[in-house]
């Protein structure tokens, strides 16, 4: 898979050592830069045009369950992912991330709870018999994307539905076909067209994970085990 085309001038990663700084009045975003939870609020803070950082004090000062992503604004912690993305998209100007209309708010409000399943059941392949046991989670994605035509994406246009998801394909389609030779798209031409979509935007672009990284760090986690 292609590297970013445009590369977002990141600050270093905090250690241990790190002192806690002052929040921003515009709110700050803890992170993890491999995180595929924490990439979907990055994408999004992207998308939004917002200009946003677990050491040793974050858990006492910050996010009590000392997980990332978390954003610290308006003197309040809010935590996990998939709140995030709301939370961002309500509270920050740019462009909307989910739609007016109730058809395609319905229907995103449908995809919504399926993420935790998909993921449940790509992870759990991989530890199995990989592309048989994952094959139909990815087919209904395929016919999940079929639903509008006015786009590519889950509700036609780019919406925080297709962030939620983006993270976790990005990195299953790259493990899969290094560890399995199994690629995700072929016979799936709508996943296709959305993956070449979401490559497409600068937001997500700038985010995307190291495929190298993830592979070693994705067979230690899995083929280990077996």
């Amino acid at each position: 898979m292609a590297p970013p085309a445009a590369v977002e001038n990141l600050p270093p990663p905090l250690n241990s050592s790190a002192e806690h700084a002052t929040p921003r009045s515009s709110g700050t975003l803890y992170t993890c830069y491999t995180c595929p939870f924490a990439q979907r609020v990055w994408i999004t803070r992207n998308y939004k045009f917002l200009l946003f950082l677990r050491p040793a004090w974050y858990k006492e000062k910050v996010y009590s369950v000392n997980k990332v992503p978390a954003l610290e604004h308006n003197g309040k912690i809010i935590g996990e992912s998939l709140d995030l993305i709301k939370y961002v998209d309500s509270n920050f100007e740019g462009p909307s991330l989910f739609p007016d209309d109730p058809e395609n708010k319905k229907f995103g409000e449908e995809r919504w709870p399926y993420v935790d399943e998909f993921m449940k059941i790509v992870y759990t392949s991989f530890k199995g018999e990989g592309p048989k046991e994952c094959g139909p989670a990815f087919d209904h994605l395929e016919s999940a994307l079929g639903k509008f035509e006015d786009g590519p994406f889950f509700l036609g246009q780019f919406s925080g539905v297709d962030i939620a998801y983006i993270t976790f394909v990005e990195r299953f389609q790259i493990f899969l076909s290094e560890a399995f030779k199994y690629d995700i798209t072929a016979g799936r031409p709508k996943l296709a067209a959305w993956i070449e979509e979401m490559n497409k935007i600068d937001a997500y672009k700038q985010t995307k994970t190291d495929p190298i990284e993830l592979v070693e760090q994705y067979k230690k986690r899995f083929t280990a085990q077996q």
